[in-house]
């Protein structure tokens, strides 16, 4: 070995040296980290290769299956929109049968006021007929109803005993008073009616209504509007005897 040989060789030696027992460079981590990433790497396809139970099967069997996937996830998604229709026919008939419930609630309501079935409150006024001379017969009251029917009155009770409806009626006694519906009304006569109130007392006052007729014969009337009224009185329930419904 020549004298230059043996310096290289001895240099070559001490890189070994420092490479094995030397601090590692930022290269080397780098280096080494990228060996360790990808032998995690090698590990994991190795294992899922090993895992994979569609490993072994044929290129037809794949075919298959994926056709059969594909059925099952057309089958699926026609069921789920199959489903969300029926959800919405049902959502939808639902609500309506429910606005057909209000409805009839809001019918029978309507019904029980003007049978008098029910008590009612509401705006409308309140009138007081003074009869000293007891000069103030069936015809006299019955007008003012009529006038505040005509009025837009939908809840009329006398004396706080009698409920007005449509089938009412009122005639003279034989003792000098006013009956109504059979039942003896005395005086004065109060007369509460639901309406409009403004409207309603429009309807009493004017000219040659019911103020001038009860002070032609000498007795008075009183006309208070008022925003809220309660009227009490109820009307016995009577079946028709000879009307039908119209089919």
């Amino acid at each position: 070995m020549s004298e230059r040989q043996a310096p290289d060789s001895a240099k070559a030696w001490a890189r070994v040296r420092h490479a094995l027992t030397g601090r590692p460079t930022r290269g080397q981590w780098v280096v080494a980290a990228l060996f360790l990433v990808l032998g995690f790497a090698a590990v994991t396809q190795v294992r899922s290769a090993n895992d994979d139970g569609y490993a072994g099967m044929r290129r037809d069997e794949l075919v298959n299956l994926l056709e059969t996937l594909d059925s099952t996830e057309d089958r699926l998604t026609q069921q789920r929109a199959d489903l969300s229709a029926t959800q919405r026919r049902l959502q939808q008939s639902s609500e309506r049968n429910q606005a057909a419930i209000e409805e009839t609630r809001k019918a029978a309501d309507t019904l029980a006021i003007l049978a008098g079935t029910v008590p009612t409150v509401g705006p409308g006024v309140v009138i007081t007929i003074e009869d000293p001379d007891s000069t103030v017969g069936a015809s006299t009251l019955l007008n003012a109803i009529e006038e505040l029917r005509d009025a837009g009155a939908e809840s009329i009770q006398v004396n706080g005993v009698v409920r007005v409806v449509a089938q009412s009626y009122v005639t003279d006694s034989p003792e000098g008073g006013v009956r109504i519906d059979g039942r003896e009304v005395k005086r004065p006569f109060v007369i509460e009616a639901i309406g409009d109130s403004h409207t309603l007392d429009q309807a009493v006052v004017f000219r040659g209504g019911l103020v001038d007729q009860v002070e032609a014969l000498g007795g008075d009337v009183a006309v208070e509007q008022t925003k809220s009224l309660e009227i009490t009185a109820l009307a016995e329930e009577r079946e028709a005897e000879y009307a039908r419904p119209a089919r």
